[in-house]
C-alpha cells in the first residue's frame, strides 16, 4: 500500500508539473526510474526503437536501403568472358540448336492436333537430338553460360513437358477413355516441370541422374508412338503414368556416358534383338532401365 500510494503521488506530481510547465515553464518532476521500469513491464510498454526492431517486414515491400542508379542500370552480359565475334557466333550457334528444339516441339503439337501422330513423334525425336547437341556444343566450344542453361530448361519444358504429352494424348484417342488419357498426360507435364525445377536448383552428380531425365522420358514416349507397341491402351496409360512418377523419384539412373562405357557384349543383345523384333526389344530395354533405378538405390543403401 505504501508503494502504491507513493507511485500515485509521483504520477500526480508529474501531471501537475506538466500543466505548470506548459504555463509558467517550470521543470517537470520525473518519477523514479524503478517504478517506470516496473510500469513498463506490467503494462507491456516498449520504446519506439524496440518496437521498430521487432516489427515484421513484408517481402513485397521495396528495400529501404538506397539503390545506386548506375549499378541498377548496368546489364549482365549473356555471354561471360571475352566477347569476340568468333565467340558470339559460337554462342549464337548453340542457342540456335536450343531454339530448334523448341520450334520442333511446337511443330509436334501442331501435327498432333491435325492427326499426324507418327510424324509428330519423329519431331520429338529430333527435339531430343537437338537438346543433346546444344549442351555438347556449348561445352566443346567453351560458350556455356547461365543464360544457355535457362534457355535449355525452358525449351525442354515446351518440347518434353508439353509437346510429348500432347502427342501421346493424340495417339491414345479412341483407344482409352479421354479422362484416363488426360490424367496420364497431365501427370507427365506436371512431373516434367517438377523435374526440371529440381534439376536447376540441385547439386549436379556426374555419374547418376536423380530420377529419369525429361529428355529420356520424352524419347521413350516418342519411340513408343513411332513404332506402335502392340499393347492395349490401358497398359499404355499405366506406363505413361509410371514414367511420369519415375521422373520425380529419387532413384539414381545412370547417365548416357556411363551406359556407353559398358562392355561391348552387353550391347550385343539389344542390337540382335532389334533385328529380330524391335518392339519387344524396345519394351525390354525400357523396363530394364526403369528397374535399374530401384536396384541401384537398394545397392547404395546396403553398401552405405
Amino acid at each position: 500500500m505504501r508503494r502504491s500510494s507513493t507511485f500515485a503521488r509521483q504520477v500526480l506530481l508529474v501531471r501537475v508539473g506538466r500543466r505548470e510547465g506548459a504555463v509558467a515553464g517550470t521543470d517537470l518532476v520525473v518519477p523514479d526510474h524503478r517504478y517506470a521500469d516496473r510500469q513498463r513491464r506490467r503494462y507491456g510498454r516498449f520504446d519506439r526503437t524496440e518496437v521498430e526492431a521487432i516489427m515484421p517486414v513484408s517481402p513485397a515491400l521495396a528495400p529501404t536501403s538506397p539503390v545506386d542508379d548506375d549499378a541498377s542500370a548496368m546489364s549482365i552480359p549473356l555471354l561471360p568472358g571475352e566477347r569476340t565475334a568468333a565467340r558470339r557466333m559460337k554462342f549464337a550457334l548453340v542457342n540456335a540448336c536450343t531454339l530448334s528444339s523448341l520450334m520442333l516441339g511446337m511443330l509436334a503439337i501442331f501435327l498432333a492436333m491435325q492427326g499426324e501422330v507418327r510424324v509428330a513423334a519423329l519431331c520429338l525425336i529430333a527435339c531430343v537430338v537437338f537438346d543433346g547437341l546444344d549442351g555438347a556444343l556449348a561445352r566443346k566450344l567453351g560458350v556455356a553460360s547461365p543464360f544457355g542453361a535457362q534457355m535449355d530448361s525452358l525449351a525442354d519444358m515446351c518440347s518434353f513437358g508439353l509437346a510429348a504429352p500432347v502427342v501421346v494424348y493424340a495417339s491414345l484417342a479412341g483407344s482409352v477413355p479421354p479422362a484416363a488419357a488426360a490424367v496420364a498426360c497431365a501427370l507427365v507435364a506436371a512431373c516434367a516441370a517438377i523435374r526440371l525445377a529440381r534439376f536447376n536448383v540441385s547439386p549436379k552428380d556426374g555419374r547418376f541422374f536423380c530420377g529419369v531425365p525429361t529428355t529420356m522420358a520424352a524419347a521413350v514416349l516418342a519411340l513408343t508412338v513411332a513404332i506402335g507397341l502392340p499393347v492395349s491402351g490401358l497398359v499404355l496409360v499405366g506406363g505413361v503414368a509410371l514414367l511420369a512418377f519415375a521422373m520425380v523419384s529419387s532413384f539414381p539412373y545412370a547417365k548416357l556416358a556411363r551406359l556407353v562405357k559398358l562392355p561391348p557384349w552387353l550391347w550385343l543383345a539389344p542390337v540382335v534383338g532389334a533385328l529380330v523384333d524391335i518392339r519387344l526389344t524396345f519394351a525390354l530395354v525400357v523396363v530394364g532401365y526403369l528397374v535399374s533405378g530401384p536396384l541401384l538405390w537398394l545397392h547404395q543403401r546396403r553398401t552405405a
